[in-house]
């Protein structure tokens, strides 16, 4: 398949990933000095039994599943952030949501990818008290903000045939 972009597409492209993975790793260095490396530390209380800054690796999957299988995560990792740039480098005429959608899944990838060959673990800090939601990352946030895009894309999809064919026709 050819790629099909612009310099001004390859920008884009190259400035939101690089710009989500800097702080991505620039939040996992802050959180890890912070906390001077003790996991389990609170960092800080930004709104005391709602929302704190708290160290955590993770050495699992998403929300701490499968703790010690995050390396078996690299090569499907890998995987996921190559199809994504690939798609939004072979595809520069979809829409605006598309390649916001694949680099914000691609940037996600890389910088946890990053973490688990830099450290055998991932760095987590943001944590959710008020419902005990598991701790999380900026790599994590950017992953769940493009799947909820390519929700939201599919939805969308669905429902303008519809729309289409709701019409009446003219006779």
């Amino acid at each position: 398949m050819k790629l099909e972009f612009s310099k001004r597409h390859a920008a884009f492209v190259s400035l939101w990933l690089v710009g989500v993975v800097v702080v991505d790793q620039l939040v996992k260095a802050w959180a890890r000095a912070a906390a001077e490396g003790l996991e389990g530390r609170i960092i800080y209380r930004v709104i005391p039994n709602v929302f704190e800054l708290k160290l955590v690796y993770n050495k699992g999957i998403a929300f701490g599943m499968a703790q010690g299988g995050g390396v078996l995560l690299t090569p499907i990792a890998v995987l996921v952030m190559v199809a994504a740039l690939w798609m939004t480098l072979t595809k520069a005429k979809e829409t605006r949501l598309f390649h916001v959608t694949m680099v914000a899944l691609a940037a996600g990838a890389l910088g946890n990818l990053i973490d688990r060959l830099r450290f055998g673990q991932v760095t987590d800090m943001f944590y959710i008290r008020l419902i005990d939601f598991p701790v999380f990352n900026v790599a994590d946030v950017s992953i769940t903000l493009a799947g909820c895009l390519l929700v939201y894309s599919g939805l969308v999809d669905m429902i303008k045939p519809r729309k289409e064919s709701a019409a009446p026709s003219e006779t």
